[in-house]
């Protein structure tokens, strides 16, 4: 895994570390929404169960990218101003045909808001913290 994407993860995961299962159901009703997190895309199923649950967006990334260099170093640096709720799945550029393919992905630094099926519904390049939010505030 490139550094950056390391840095990101090690980041995001200091600032929004996943919530103990055992304490969820009771905590639901009073909590504040989960933060926002991100994950590593692993496969479509997962991609679309996550779908299912809530606000999700994958991050075409490309290690190479300057663009999505800058874009990750944003989020690193803003991620507590990233809605609460959402999930963000980095997806790699280069190895992830078929994904690409699905969205009709042609660019890297990306971004595909997905519905509650796991269908691309928004689709928008740059934009860091502010695109995410703008573009995901009529979802979740």
């Amino acid at each position: 895994m490139p550094s950056i994407l390391r840095s990101l993860f090690v980041a995001l995961a200091l600032a929004a570390p996943l919530a103990n299962p055992a304490l969820a159901e009771d905590a639901a009703a009073t909590a504040a929404p989960a933060k926002a997190q991100v994950l590593s895309f692993t496969d479509e199923a997962a991609l679309d169960e996550l779908a299912a649950k809530g606000t999700t967006v994958v991050f075409f990334y490309a290690a190479w990218c300057p663009n999505c260099r800058a874009t990750v170093t944003e989020l690193n640096a803003r991620w507590d101003e990233v809605r609460p709720g959402l999930t963000l799945v980095i997806a790699d550029y280069d190895k992830e045909q078929a994904l690409k393919a699905k969205y009709g992905i042609t660019y890297q630094d990306t971004f595909v808001l997905l519905d509650n099926k796991g269908d691309g519904v928004k689709v928008w390049n740059s934009g860091g913290v502010n695109g995410l939010n703008a573009n995901t505030q009529s979802q979740g």
